[in-house]
């Protein structure tokens, strides 16, 4: 049985069914860029699909977004993880973006670090400002011992920026 994938764009083949090459381990095609949702489709030796993997051509950048809407934390000590995602106008991950993003706290919290991912990055991870990485970035907050409120912005330049509030109990 050997494993097939076709390749469409916007919902039309791009790119005709393949069977999976033994000498170089992939599957390829040689299309021409158009923006849209370009989706890999992996078949089995019966064509049936059994897997399928997408992704999207993005915008500028507009604005910062947080998934975590509803934080809270221990104030002895407790450690927040906010993951901040760069999208577009279309509300879609801008996966290419390198965007400078400042985190600013108020309330009894302290900023114990602001990471990306980027191995290659040598920056002090203990700033407040840090360049996202493949379109995010973490920040993990600490509470200071007191019951009440932290307040979390995150800001970069020609974006949009976000806020959060952690809840301290």
């Amino acid at each position: 049985m050997r494993a097939k994938a076709r390749l469409e764009l916007n919902g039309k083949v791009v790119g005709e069914t393949k069977a999976y090459d033994e000498k170089n381990g992939i599957i390829y095609w040689d299309i021409p860029f158009a923006s849209g949702k370009l989706e890999a489709i992996g078949l089995d030796a019966n064509d049936k699909e059994v897997s399928r993997y997408a992704i999207n051509s993005t915008q500028q950048p507009v604005e910062l977004t947080i998934a975590e809407k509803d934080i809270t934390i221990s104030k002895d000590r407790g450690v927040a993880k906010i993951m901040v995602q760069v999208k577009d106008q279309n509300g879609l991950p801008v996966m290419l973006s390198d965007n400078e993003v400042t985190c600013t706290i108020s309330g009894p919290g302290t900023l114990l670090g602001l990471e990306a991912g980027n191995n290659s990055d040598m920056t002090d991870y203990t700033d407040n400002i840090q360049r996202v990485f493949h379109g995010h970035i973490a920040a993990y907050i600490q509470a200071n011992g007191e019951a009440q409120p932290i307040k979390v912005t995150f800001t970069s330049q020609w974006l949009k920026p976000v806020e959060v509030t952690i809840n301290v109990k």
